[in-house]
């Protein structure tokens, strides 16, 4: 796979690996990771949220009304 990375982008990366001793390719696994992770979680949330106003829409609907 090839990656296109920004010049400053490339820099800041650079800087950073040396710092921690790591590489470049590292950082942008752990980032692809926190990404997927992100999106894993809002899916979730997301779910859950859909199941608690459909399960729970007449109990809702009283807290509304109190």
């Amino acid at each position: 796979m090839i990656l296109r990375v920004p010049e400053d982008l490339d820099r800041r990366l650079e800087r950073l690996a040396a710092e921690e001793h790591t590489s470049k390719s590292a950082f942008l696994l752990q980032g692809a990771e926190l990404v997927l992770q992100r999106h894993a979680r809002r899916h979730d949330i997301s779910q859950g949220l859909d199941f608690v106003t459909g399960h729970d829409a007449d109990l809702l609907k009283r807290f509304e009304d109190a």
